[in-house]
């Protein structure tokens, strides 16, 4: 995984206001606090979640936006980008690829943290349609669309160059491969996703679990009050064609508090594509 201070940059690109709360807001809240900037890109303003049904959809909009703009500055992260796609009809069209690929020309990163394409059965929650496109739509950004200047031509028109995407750290995977510590930023990861308000039930931590927290893949245990907790899964990196799997086996259990980025279990799975 790229590190400080090669990692200047890093994107977030998720399907609705709170994915990036449940996910890996302990990530965000160490890579902040080493310096590293942070932008989050959402795809939808998350206006069909909750169950108020005397709130209008757009008053739901509204108050999502505030409340992810609120959880994202307890994080560090102060720059926020809502794409106003459908909430509930994320499709990865090419109008969703070229809107990314305008976010990622614009905030030139060397990571892009994103959601999954693959459907994940122990964790359902993680594999809503919005994710599994918003997904797709991400990675066909990252590649082809963002390096490449003949892709969505009018961003060239705008001013705004190609950019090539070193990394990208998928959530929301079957399996995982690489962890990250996050023990000293559990509690703002806690108070970030207890400030959106979602119709999901946040559980209290010293029971053991954040409720539906997407930072647990298959296996691994949830985020508990004493510091246990899961990562990522998927690292990609977009450079060469060849799929390279390192053996070297990681401990699942007792460590720190973590979250889960990509890999199958106890490996590193680095995937490597373009040219």
């Amino acid at each position: 995984m790229l590190q400080r201070p090669e990692l200047e940059r890093l994107l977030v690109v998720m399907a609705h206001p709170d994915d990036v709360d449940f996910g890996s807001a302990g990530t965000i809240a160490t890579l902040t606090a080493q310096g590293v900037e942070v932008t989050y890109c959402l795809v939808t303003d998350g206006e069909a979640g909750g169950s108020d049904r005397t709130m209008s959809r757009a008053e739901m909009a509204s108050l999502r936006r505030k409340e992810q703009t609120e959880a994202a500055h307890i994080v560090g992260v102060h720059d926020l980008v809502f794409l106003g796609h459908p909430d509930g009809a994320v499709e990865a069209t090419l109008a969703l690829r070229r809107d990314i690929s305008r976010v990622i020309r614009v905030v030139r990163p060397q990571v892009v943290i994103c959601q999954s394409r693959e459907f994940n059965y122990d964790r359902i929650f993680a594999s809503h349609p919005d994710h599994l496109a918003a997904g797709v739509a991400a990675m066909a950004a990252v590649y082809p669309d963002a390096r490449n200047p003949f892709a969505h031509t009018e961003l060239l028109e705008e001013g705004l160059e190609p950019w090539s995407v070193t990394e990208v750290w998928l959530t929301g995977h079957p399996t995982f491969t690489d962890v990250v510590d996050v023990t000293d930023a559990v509690d703002r990861k806690i108070a970030a996703r207890r400030g959106i308000d979602d119709g999901d039930i946040l559980q209290d931590p010293a029971r053991g679990d954040v409720s539906g927290s997407s930072d647990v893949v298959a296996g691994v245990p949830q985020l508990t009050h004493d510091g246990k907790a899961p990562c990522f899964a998927h690292l990609v990196h977009p450079g060469d064609s060849t799929p390279r799997i390192n053996a070297r086996r990681r401990a699942r259990r007792g460590c720190q508090r973590r979250e889960l980025l990509s890999r199958p279990f106890g490996f590193a799975l680095a995937i490597k594509v373009g040219g």
